[in-house]
């Protein structure tokens, strides 16, 4: 609905421009339908003029008479098509809700005159219901053709950035071969006119799919922003989904095996067990925890598939789970027969409710409130650490603001710089983001978010990036804080570094954090296996990152090469003291050896390293060979992609990557468990170092007071009736999951808090967009 004004514009004058320019002024809302359970909504306004949108306000929250006070400028060619105005309400995420919409006529507006229009909001799909109303100030006026043309060329350029590629790289593609084909068949013949035509089609099949595969990789891109949006949202409960193991399944290599692996689906949520080789009743023992949007449930997709190097994978079959059969707070055993092939799958699935994950604005401080704070402090006090051992802390961000981020936007005719930041805060798998401050380069978002701490190691990481509605949403910076780490109650300027978490660049974020946990609780958790991301980056090629995992595991190596030689060295007595102590110490040691003797010596040289940090003795040198690889890194990365036209083919041939990524992990798995060890002696993180030590030491007292002989009798009838009284036991290995708490030195030297310098130049930074 419109109010009409003036007379029409549907008859042109003679001296018809042809473009318009629409001055909108967007006033306020009255009455607005309620979409939240609160009785409230939080309003934004989107502007569509030919089913594209043009122009989107901010969002005013928890308002039904919201007052925006924006403005747009909108170039139009055809007023007969009108402009359409509809109002949502923000939920964090995809699923925002309707709450009207309208049109405006163009053709009822009088040129060159300022005329006020109160929109009466409808839903098409409820006529009768009254949704409140929408007021507006709009001027149309003849538009600059020069100025109309250059903005259609911007646009145009970037929409047709792809095809333009393709053009390019097809003109001269045969532009170099137009002389080279005719003079070749002419003095070939026959013959080599029956090689040239299938050859040519290859070659142009080659360059379709290199080009299809570019394009598609836009596509996806720009779904990125999509995708994140409905990361945001809150969910209601959280699906435990425990593979146990599969019967019967379908043979699908040679051998008459297969090497079958698990992929599960709930939405966006994506899981991939691990490969359990040559086998048709696989045991896989993994969990995994799923997010439940939906009140009423959701279908978990699981496909079953036979790995195979160097070809595409073999599908062996498909189950589905339907969570809204499923009672809450109840295991169910599930055995599934696969469909479209043959076997089962034994899972264990079970629907809790959801975990303390709220957004709210900087007002609402539950930390503050006296009375919920001592509910906290008591939920997680000594008194309870065997009461839900999952639940092992309590996190509060507050993100407060950002300053000096870097201009991702370039609008209006003096260049004026801007970005349209917003910030994802995510722990683990728990990923929450603020609303968008449009135009800004110093937005507050003063939000709060609360998180349940499942791993005291985990890392809070915080994101800022730049909304592009038609694009990939742009990176502005990142900060990773290990929660270990965190000094409560303080608010911290946080530089924000690249997305490789290795230097710094423009742009600082404020927040103020406060963690609240049970340390006996985070210790057993310690013990356990780590969470699995369901949303990690896929494994790259790069050499450079070959070469620095190579590196890494030299050093691991060259450590253990120089005890070796050190030793050695009071074989041959190179240094008579030296191989005097060492004799005598081992004379003593043998003579009067016990098994509790090897706990007792870690514990003695954590207590050394101990002593030296303490003192301040501690004079080694820091290793910036990691640094340095990690720079070299981002900058290998840069050329990769500048690159990635002109060498995308070979490096995409699936074999030889599959197995170069292979190698690449591998060497990283090693160095990073040879720096794990050394980082745990020398007090990287002080919690774990303490946790060691109180191991050691319950070790050395058992293995003094009790004959060794009954140690490995308990040991042996744990592990002999382990099956028989928990059937569906999760195996883990204790040390094992101890040290992938410990950080590597690639991650210690990412989470590493940089300093704010005011002297330092951007100028050298590089633009990262995902």
């Amino acid at each position: 609905g419109t109010n009409s004004y003036g007379s029409s514009n549907a008859d042109f004058p003679p001296g018809d421009p042809g473009i318009y320019q629409l001055d909108v002024t967007l006033k306020r809302g009255q009455n607005l339908a309620a979409r939240d359970r609160g009785g409230t909504s939080d309003p934004y306004v989107k502007f569509k003029l030919g089913g594209k949108e043009v122009f989107r306000s901010k969002t005013v929250h928890k308002n039904l008479n919201p007052v925006w006070e924006e403005k747009a400028c909108i170039l139009i060619d055809n007023l007969r098509e009108p402009l359409y105005i509809k109002v949502f309400d923000y939920d964090f995420g995809l699923q925002d809700d309707f709450i009207g919409s309208a049109f405006l006529d163009l053709t009822s507006l009088e040129l060159n005159r300022q005329t006020d229009v109160t929109l009466s909001l409808k839903d098409p799909h409820y006529p009768d219901h009254d949704l409140g109303s929408i007021f507006l100030s709009v001027l149309l006026a003849p538009g600059d053709q020069r100025e109309a043309t250059m903005l259609m060329r911007k646009s145009w350029k970037r929409s047709s950035k792809v095809t333009l590629f393709c053009i390019v790289s097809l003109f001269v593609f045969f532009w170099n071969n137009y002389d080279f084909w005719p003079s070749m068949l002419y003095r070939t013949g026959n013959f080599w006119h029956r090689i040239y035509c299938p050859s040519k089609y290859i070659l142009m099949t080659v360059v379709f799919v290199s080009l299809n595969k570019h394009y598609g990789t836009f596509q996806t891109q720009s779904l990125r922003l999509s995708d994140l949006h409905r990361k945001s949202q809150l969910w209601r409960g959280i699906v435990s989904v425990t593979l146990i193991e599969g019967r019967e399944l379908k043979a699908m290599d040679a051998n008459g095996l297969s090497d079958p692996y698990v992929k599960f689906r709930l939405g966006h949520q994506k899981y991939k067990s691990k490969i359990v080789p040559k086998t048709l009743n696989p045991q896989w023992r993994e969990q995994f925890d799923f997010h439940l949007y939906e009140e009423r449930g959701g279908i978990i997709d699981i496909t079953v598939w036979d790995k195979d190097v160097g070809k595409k994978d073999d599908f062996i079959g498909r189950c589905q789970v339907d969570l809204s059969t499923l009672s809450k707070e109840q295991t169910h055993k599930l055995e599934m027969p696969l469909e479209e092939g043959e076997g089962y799958l034994v899972l264990l699935v079970t629907l809790t409710a959801s975990a303390a994950v709220t957004i709210s604005d900087l007002s609402i401080n539950s930390l503050e409130d006296q009375k919920e704070r001592e509910e906290i402090l008591k939920r997680y006090s000594p008194m309870m650490m065997f009461h839900n051992i999952s639940d092992v802390g309590f996190l509060q961000v507050k993100v407060i603001r950002a300053e000096a981020l870097m201009a991702a936007d370039v609008t209006g005719k003096d260049s004026f710089c801007k970005s349209d930041p917003f910030c994802v805060v995510e722990l683990n798998n728990d990923r929450l983001l603020t609303h968008t401050v449009y135009r800004n380069l110093n937005p507050e978002w003063n939000k709060i978010f609360t998180f349940n701490i499942k791993d005291i190691h985990s890392v809070l990481e915080v994101t800022v990036y730049d909304e592009d509605r038609d694009r990939s949403a742009d990176f502005l910076g990142k900060v990773a804080i290990p929660l270990l780490s965190i000094q409560n109650g303080e608010q911290k300027a946080y530089v924000l570094k690249n997305k490789q978490l290795t230097g710094p660049t423009k742009g600082v974020i404020y927040l103020e954090i406060d963690v609240i946990f049970n340390a006996v609780k985070a210790s057993i958790r310690t013990l356990m296996p780590k969470e699995t991301k369901y949303i990690e980056e896929e494994d790259r090629l790069s050499k450079q990152l070959l070469l620095r995992n190579f590196i890494r595991m030299k050093h691991c190596i060259m450590a253990l090469v120089t005890a070796a030689c050190y030793i050695s060295s009071c074989f041959d007595w190179d240094s008579p003291p030296r191989s005097l102590a060492a004799f005598l110490l081992f004379l003593f040691v043998v003579w009067n050896f016990e098994l509790y003797m090897i706990p007792l010596a870690l514990l003695l040289l954590l207590a050394w390293n101990y002593f030296l940090i303490v003192s301040g003795k501690d004079n080694r040198q820091h290793d910036t060979v990691v640094e340095d690889m990690l720079e070299d890194e981002e900058e290998e990365d840069d050329r990769d992609d500048k690159d990635s036209e002109k060498k995308g083919f070979m490096n995409r041939l699936y074999a030889i990557q599959e197995v170069c990524v292979t190698v690449q992990n591998i060497l990283d798995e090693i160095a990073s468990f040879g720096e794990r060890i050394k980082n745990t002696f020398n007090w990287t993180v002080p919690f774990l170092s303490w946790l060691a030590i109180v191991a050691l030491s319950v070790f050395t007292v058992v293995l003094y007071f009790i004959p060794l002989r009954y140690i490995v009798l308990v040991w042996g009838i744990n592990k002999f009736t382990k099956k028989i009284r928990n059937p569906y036991a999760i195996d883990n290995n204790e040390l094992l999951d101890f040290l992938s708490r410990v950080p590597s030195d690639v991650q210690v030297m990412q989470y590493h808090e940089l300093k704010q310098d005011p002297t330092h130049s951007p100028s050298k930074r590089k633009k990262n967009n995902p």
